[in-house]
């Protein structure tokens, strides 16, 4: 096994982790504004979904799907498509709470996230994003080559998987305290509408490459 590679793997990851983005995006939004089990849901769906682009790329579907151009623009507007609906909809409420702020307050203890919804919203914001297939298709291609073990590279899927649900599942924790979460609901439009600029954001970069 190779440690070396595994502990470059394990560095250039958690820099990526904390680098802001929709993911961060999605599971702030949710620890202010859900309870703390859909929170750690959308954590566990962000993490699986890393899990399937790091699959996809050890075993080189990532690449094929990068190398064909139709198959690629198919992948990033259905990505930038549901970005931008997320991030419509984050907006979206951030205006209702501003003109009712108490109809919106009881439509959402009356309407909150299933665990199941919270699971998906996390691996859909991940698997559509087609900027994560690009990053684990060069992480991957750089560092993994044909002379690496299989061991190694199920470590290394192993090891990126339980990093990813770590760091989230630490930021849910953390937001969804009771005190934290009563200060942070305040902030709740706030949050809406800088979580709808970023998924808006980085769906019209997409969609820009995509054109350009």
């Amino acid at each position: 096994m190779d440690l070396q590679l595994l502990l470059s793997l394990a560095v250039i990851h958690t820099i990526a982790l904390a680098s802001p983005g929709p993911d961060f995006a999605l599971v702030l939004k949710l620890s202010t504004q859900e309870n703390r089990t859909v929170a750690l849901a959308s954590a566990l769906g962000i993490s699986v979904a890393i899990l399937g682009h790091t699959l996809l790329s050890l075993t080189g579907l990532s690449f094929i799907i990068h190398s064909s151009e139709q198959l690629f623009m198919l992948v990033q507007l259905a990505g930038a498509s549901y970005l931008a609906w997320m991030g419509i909809g984050a907006m979206r409420a951030a205006l209702a709470h501003w003109r009712d702020p108490v109809a919106l307050d009881k439509m959402q203890k009356s309407e909150g996230l299933s665990i199941k919804n919270g699971f998906l919203q996390g691996l859909y914001t991940n698997l559509l994003n087609p900027k994560a297939l690009v990053f684990f298709i060069t992480l991957f291609s750089t560092l993994i080559t044909p002379q690496v073990s299989l061991m190694t590279k199920s470590t290394a899927a192993v090891l990126l998987f339980t990093l990813s649900l770590i760091w989230f599942s630490f930021i849910a924790m953390v937001l969804t305290k009771p005190k934290v979460q009563i200060k942070l609901k305040k902030a709740s439009p706030v949050i809406n509408l800088i979580t709808g600029l970023v998924f808006i954001s980085v769906s019209l970069v997409i969609i820009s490459g995509v054109l350009l």
